[in-house]
């Protein structure tokens, strides 16, 4: 045999150890060729084939085969990932325990909508509304030239007091201090009127106070039916927006502007109802208890009808 022979064999019998020692690798797992004796650096790749001999019997260095391919790692199906608003799951109960779900807490519920009061026009106002209106009608006045009393008043006396009151007092005009101010009873009979509301149980600004006239007669005289009837349906917007419980019609002219009748010591201490719907009480005006200092018993047993009628007796 010649040595080209023997070389032959000699590499196929290297190629073959070398093929069964990386199938080997391969079936263990392992991923890297286990490094030479001596340690070196470069791992060795012997090739699988021999090479072919070159046309002058010389053998020719086969290229280096690379590595045997890894095996593919198997696929996971990717689950699907839950939404972020999903609803917590609720823990799994432990043996021997029934489970019991936390019952989901409720909303609070809404706070309720501000009191709503009927007006008598229809229209629903509440307190602000309410206010409103009374300040627009309040500029009506200060402004209306419907009879002669425009041209000697200083200013107009439209009201004072609570637009939400229950009790309301009704008297005749302004007198000088009145009409000087603008605001109705700061006068002595005022101060008096005063006095009676506190002994009822009310704060002097509790009521509502406003009179038949808006402006002062010259001289303080009785008011003409004329000049009531100008006045007129300004009282009737005041008492539809202010709703009171009660009005005390304090005087002769106040029961005649609220009531259309006369007499007021016939009256006196009856209850009588204001276009069918709120009572109303007659009894003396201030003024005339002034006068009359005897007298002050007599409307306070009526004052004291109107605590009953309020529950405040």
């Amino acid at each position: 045999m010649s040595e080209l022979d023997d070389a032959r064999e000699e590499l196929l019998s290297l190629t073959a150890s070398t093929r069964a020692l990386v199938l080997q690798l391969r079936d263990s797992g392992a991923e890297e060729l286990p490094m030479t004796p001596r340690g070196a650096a470069a791992r060795a790749t012997p090739p699988l084939e021999p090479p072919p001999p070159s046309g002058d019997g010389r053998l020719v260095r086969a290229p280096a085969q690379h590595e045997p391919p890894a095996r593919p790692e198997p696929q996971v199906e990717a689950q699907p990932t839950q939404p972020t608003h999903a609803q917590p799951q609720a823990p799994a109960p432990m043996s021997g325990q029934p489970f019991t779900p936390k019952p989901t807490p409720r909303a609070a519920p809404p706070e309720p909508p501000p009191r709503m009061l009927v007006a008598r026009e229809g229209q629903e106002l509440d307190l602000v509304q309410r206010g409103l209106r009374l300040e627009t009608l309040a500029s009506e006045v200060a402004a209306c030239v419907r009879c002669p009393l425009h041209a000697t008043r200083t200013q107009t006396v439209f009201s004072r007091g609570n637009p939400a009151a229950e009790l309301m007092f009704v008297g005749e005009g302004p007198g000088a201090e009145e009409d000087a101010q603008g605001l109705p009873f700061v006068g002595k009979a005022g101060e008096l009127l005063d006095k009676m509301i506190g002994a009822m149980g009310y704060a002097r600004d509790d009521v509502y106070i406003a009179n038949v006239l808006k402006c002062r007669p010259p001289g303080n005289r009785k008011p003409e039916a004329t000049e009531m009837a100008s006045c007129e349906a300004y009282l009737q917007k005041q008492i539809d927006l202010v709703q009171p419980r009660v009005i005390v019609a304090l005087g002769a002219t106040a029961i005649e502007g609220l009531l259309k009748v006369s007499g007021i010591t016939k009256l006196r201490g009856t209850w009588r109802l204001y276009r069918g719907e709120i009572p109303v009480m007659p009894t003396f005006h201030p003024a005339y208890l002034l006068r009359t200092p005897a007298d002050k018993r007599l409307v306070w047993a009526d004052l004291q009808q109107v605590m009953v009628k309020l529950g405040k007796k």
